[in-house]
């Protein structure tokens, strides 16, 4: 009898990825792909599945909120897929059945997947799922904000430092990163990076853009009580009049 996996990642490549491994593998069946978290949680509830390859980092709804919005009892056995720097991925060995962390080889895939049959053919039980998510509570809250993001270049996932980008501007569901004379795009929405990224570092002056503080130069005042902020680059942003704690923050009177 063969395992039901599913995947769900909102990056086509790594989908791909984990379809190219499985490719061979007659023990293994994919019933299913999805690219985000509501899709997903219909898909578990409704198919079934024995195992779930399942993206941490998904716009809107996380692979925490999927786990959370399945519940222990009904949730299969899990592979998480995730950019998490090492130190976060130390606790996800603590208590996970297994992690892959992007971008991630064949042998590395072909580890995790062994490990997953061994624990199905074992029934995963709702006590162990519970002490799975206990540990994905623990990384959220150990790692705190994200250090490094995951971008797609020239059909390859690299990873970027936070603190290397200049701003941030908004592009639906998609977010540009302006990086020096770089620019990357991520989907992913300007509030779901807000989340991610350390408020001590990193600003929302207004809703289209965030700033990285340490590359503002000034803050010149504008009209009807707007301000523009200058960044070390040359680059010249709009901060909201509505944005009374970011003033604050950047040490400006408001009245």
């Amino acid at each position: 009898m063969s395992i039901r996996a599913l995947i769900v990642d909102d990056e086509p490549l790594a989908r791909r990825s984990i379809q190219r491994f499985l490719k061979n593998d007659v023990s293994v069946d994919v019933i299913a792909e999805c690219e985000d978290g509501e899709s997903a949680v219909a898909a578990i509830r409704s198919r079934n599945p024995d195992l779930v390859f399942l993206d941490v980092q998904m716009p809107e709804i996380d692979g925490f909120e999927v786990l959370r919005k399945v519940g222990p009892e009904q949730m299969p056995a899990v592979i998480f897929v995730t950019a998490y720097d090492r130190h976060a991925v130390r606790a996800f060995e603590a208590g996970a059945l297994d992690y892959l962390l992007k971008p991630f080889g064949r042998e590395r895939f072909d580890r995790a997947l062994g490990r997953a049959k061994e624990r199905i053919a074992g029934k995963l039980n709702a006590d162990e799922s519970r002490r799975i998510l206990a540990a994905l509570e623990q990384v959220q809250n150990h790692n705190g904000y994200a250090e490094r993001l995951p971008v797609v270049e020239n059909g390859r996932i690299i990873f970027v430092r936070t603190l290397e980008i200049d701003w941030i501007e908004a592009a639906g569901n998609y977010a540009c990163l302006h990086m020096h004379k770089r620019e990357h795009a991520i989907r992913e929405t300007l509030a779901s990076l807000q989340s991610k990224l350390n408020p001590r570092d990193f600003l929302r002056i207004h809703r289209s853009a965030i700033v990285n503080v340490h590359r503002i130069r000034e803050i010149q005042p504008w009209f009807h009580g707007y301000h523009l902020v200058l960044l070390e680059n040359g680059q010249q942003l709009r901060m909201s009049r509505y944005q009374r704690e970011v003033a604050k923050r950047l040490g400006l009177r408001v009245t």
